[in-house]
């Protein structure tokens, strides 16, 4: 049983920075793809960003040149290094592991409880 655990959100003005964690535990597997996702209120899942295992990344147009995915494979945490954060970014912010290598929300099966980010 994996189990992902968010954490480094909060509220940060318009044009400033944040970098969120997901810690992995449990049984976890390597050749999982793990992405970030958000919600706003309202508003579906969004895809962020995908990395694969092979290391292969995947972004979203909206967020493409401001936010950077990455893995450290030794504490198994997944980063997104968030720049240049706007209003609009203001979501509930999900990590998720699964088979797929795209932005689809649904090809990812195990979750975590999210982080909020607030930017003003």
């Amino acid at each position: 049983h994996v189990q992902l655990v968010e954490s480094g959100g909060g509220s940060v003005e318009a044009g400033g920075s944040l970098t969120l964690s997901c810690a992995a535990s449990g049984r976890t597997y390597t050749n999982w793809c793990m992405g970030w996702f958000r919600q706003a209120p309202g508003k579906e899942r969004e895809g962020l960003a995908t990395l694969d295992s092979s290391g292969i990344t995947a972004y979203a147009d909206s967020v493409k040149g401001r936010f950077t995915i990455s893995k450290d494979n030794a504490k198994n945490v997944l980063y997104l290094q968030m720049s240049s954060l706007k209003s609009e970014d203001t979501a509930m912010y999900y990590c998720a592991a699964g088979s797929g290598g795209g932005l689809d929300p649904r090809d990812f099966g195990v979750w975590g409880q999210g982080t909020q980010v607030t930017v003003s």
